[in-house]
């Protein structure tokens, strides 16, 4: 009896606790006197003022709101039992594919908790590796992160960028890779670029220098291409193309394997057509072929052939298609057709050993086949599950490769790879103290809103009950042509051992099924999304794998906006929303950054038509008063260059002040974090603790930490 009594006084601790931290006490955030006229249509914009994350006032309010939302964190009871045992399944080896520049090989290790991977070299694959470079001395806190690697032709030398803060802009340095020496080479605003090596140089993309403050924010307009000579100063550098009439053009500049060709491929924003030009480098002072010069298809360059390219394209080819075409004499009806369009999408090509190797996608899984360069088929490359191809590492005419594979409960493990005797041996798992024999993944197909048949992964224990009280986490993307494959998450397996259920769904607007499936969800067909998502979460509650009062929703970036939708337009199918670095405000979105680029996908608020659209279903603009909003944590970060800050903090400033329910509605602003790439090991551990310690709480469930 007095143990019955005992487990009622928790519990009750537990409920009075639960309720308590359910009356917050928001900041209060001013709101200004500014409307907008659309076309005849004024909207008010009141947190306008949180756009300038510079002003003392913002970093007021960002204090504020990071104040209450950690001291709610802070009193959640199993939050530290939740970040350790994080800590503890974190904490293995981590190996990438291995890459051979010159005769020494290259990997990327991390022990297990450091905040980067560090690069290590070895003269074979049997010989003890050293260190070549570690980005955990970039910082004291590793938050600059390394955000590129290319080694010149001869391995002589190696350019590495560094990235400060999650910021998209790098800084570029030269290094010679047999000392290990570093050089002067000091280049600055560099922003989505390569460095495409080509004799002792290399070419990169960059922009002018910003105004003082302004880094973060302003436009990012006039790309241009540069060389660079290693050994030199940035004020050297060759300016090899610009576009002064054409301010939204971004450049690319790659070189061919063997030197023979300058690609530079051009576009217009993130619908990803392009158009490209070819310099032959063989021909001394040899000028630009315009080889595509509309944007109507995409084209990327495998390598060439001799004097031909081999390209990988959608013209005409929604699931894409490969041809070898001469970029001097390039119209269509010269073009050899090598691999013709499939039923499934094809990704990407590559040239090894003198073989072409192709990954397609079927129903999201991969599947990998070898060509001859004429086009013949020859075999199959038998993957180990249903899951994805990762990257894949070689040369054109060496014959051995390396390539990783993964899957929901299959850590990423390397393959050593021989064209030509076919042979696939593994080369280096992941060992994590963790039983993945105990849990199973299916691929369901339900119907969406049309009748359109969505593909969904299931991700759950062994011999789940199907009783309706599972807690779940449904996370999707759906836009930009993105595929969301099958992948290894670590933070996610604390979920999956405490009975929670992982779902992803395959939403249209991404390129699982190749060019139509992504325009069934962009532009005025984006409402087909938010349809394929609400449809996901009433498939798992009508199949009873969850209810509306266990199911979470997650999404990032373009996924965050999904979030932000959906619980506007049904918020009584969801307990809990996780937007992450999302695009909350549709009608400004084009003003800062990069954001131009994606009106492409999304269509602009300065067209009437369009306007009309995104204001009707833009997250920031929907929120409304009568609603019973799930409990919501909303993330984002102080050096988010790509998706700014300012969508996050004026979607939660209005969702606090309008919302009259009882449910949190918490934004968690991460500090010297941008929008998620680079971001050390430390930081994700700490906010996927606060992630999994919220979604644990409101969902009532009691973590089990082995």
């Amino acid at each position: 009896m007095k143990y019955k009594i005992f487990y009622l006084a928790l519990l009750f601790l537990f409920i009075s606790s639960f309720q308590s931290y359910a009356q917050l006490d928001y900041p209060k955030a001013k709101k200004i006197d500014q409307k907008d006229n659309y076309f005849g249509t004024i909207v008010e914009d009141p947190y306008r003022w949180l756009e300038d994350d510079k002003s003392e006032e913002v970093k007021a309010w960002v204090e504020a709101q990071n104040n209450v939302t950690f001291d709610y964190l802070g009193k959640i009871p199993f939050r530290e039992k939740i970040k350790e045992r994080l800590t503890q399944i974190w904490n293995y080896p981590k190996y990438s594919t291995p890459f051979k520049e010159g005769n020494k090989y290259y990997f990327f290790k991390n022990d297990g908790l450091q905040n980067q991977s560090v690069l290590y070299v070895q003269d074979d694959l049997n010989s003890e590796p050293s260190i070549f470079l570690d980005p955990n001395k970039f910082s004291t806190d590793g938050t600059i992160a390394l955000s590129q690697l290319s080694f010149s032709n001869d391995a002589k030398y190696v350019v590495y960028g560094t990235a400060s803060g999650g910021s998209d802009w790098s800084e570029l340095f030269v290094m010679e890779t047999e000392t290990q020496k570093k050089l002067s080479d000091h280049i600055k605003w560099v922003k989505f670029s390569g460095a495409s090596w080509y004799k002792d140089g290399f070419f990169y993309s960059r922009y002018d220098e910003p105004a003082k403050g302004e880094e973060l924010t302003k436009k990012n307009e006039y790309h241009k291409v540069y060389y660079h000579k290693a050994g030199t100063d940035q004020s050297s550098d060759v300016l090899i193309y610009e576009d002064k009439g054409r301010p939204k053009r971004n450049f690319y500049a790659s070189v061919t394997e063997d030197e023979h060709f300058l690609v530079l491929y051009m576009s217009e924003g993130a619908s990803g057509n392009n158009a490209f030009m070819v310099k032959d480098l063989f021909k001394e002072k040899s000028d630009f072929i315009p080889v595509v010069t509309d944007f109507v298809y995409r084209y990327s360059i495998i390598d060439n052939v001799g004097d031909k390219l081999l390209i990988l394209t959608n013209h005409k080819t929604p699931r894409k298609k490969i041809i070898l075409a001469d970029p001097h004499n390039f119209s269509e009806e010269n073009w050899v057709e090598i691999v013709p369009e499939q039923n499934e999408v094809l990704q990407w090509g590559t040239i090894i050993g003198g073989k072409l190797i192709v990954s397609y996608l079927k129903d999201a899984n991969s599947r990998a086949y070898v060509y001859d360069l004429d086009g013949k088929f020859e075999y199959e490359i038998k993957l180990p599950t249903l899951g994805t191809l990762g990257g894949i590492s070689g040369k054109k005419k060496e014959t051995t490769a390396f390539y990783t594979f993964t899957s929901f409960t299959f850590p990423t493990a390397i393959y050593h790879f021989d064209v030509i005797t076919r042979e696939s041996k593994l080369f280096r798992t992941s060992e994590i103290e963790f039983n993945f024999d105990d849990y199973e993944t299916k691929q369901i197909f339900y119907e969406s809103k049309d009748g359109t048949k969505i593909p969904m992964f299931i991700v759950h224990k062994k011999g789940l009950r199907l009783d309706g009280n599972n807690p779940t986490l449904l996370y999707a993307y759906g836009g930009f042509n993105a595929s969301m494959l099958p992948s290894f998450s670590i933070s996610r397996l604390i979920f999956l051992e405490n009975g929670g259920v992982y779902a992803m769904a395959n939403l249209r607007g991404g390129g699982e099924y190749g060019e139509e499936w992504h325009e069934a969800g962009m532009l005025l067909n984006k409402q087909n999304v938010f349809d394929d998502f609400i449809e996901a979460a009433e498939y798992l509650i009508k199949e009873k794998y969850t209810s509306a009062q266990k199911l979470a929703i997650s999404g990032a970036s373009n996924g965050g906006l999904l979030i932000g939708t959906v619980i506007n337009q049904r918020p009584e199918l969801f307990k809990i929303a996780l937007p992450a670095v999302g695009v909350m405000d549709m009608l400004r979105y084009h003003k800062f950054t990069i954001g131009w680029a994606w009106a492409a996908e999304y269509g602009s608020s300065d067209d009437s038509v369009h306007f009309k659209n995104l204001f009707s279903y833009s997250p920031l603009h929907n929120i409304r008063e009568d609603l019973n909003y799930p409990a919501t944590l909303v993330t984002t970060a102080d050096h988010d260059d790509r998706v700014v800050p300012a969508h996050s903090f004026k979607y939660i400033s209005a969702l606090q002040e309008k919302y009259k329910g009882h449910n949190p509605v918490l934004i968690r602003i991460e500090t010297r974090a941008g929008h998620g790439a680079g971001k050390p090991t430390s930081k994700q551990i700490e906010e996927q603790t606060d992630i999994w310690s919220f979604v644990f709480y409101n969902l009532g469930m009691n973590p089990i930490v082995k």
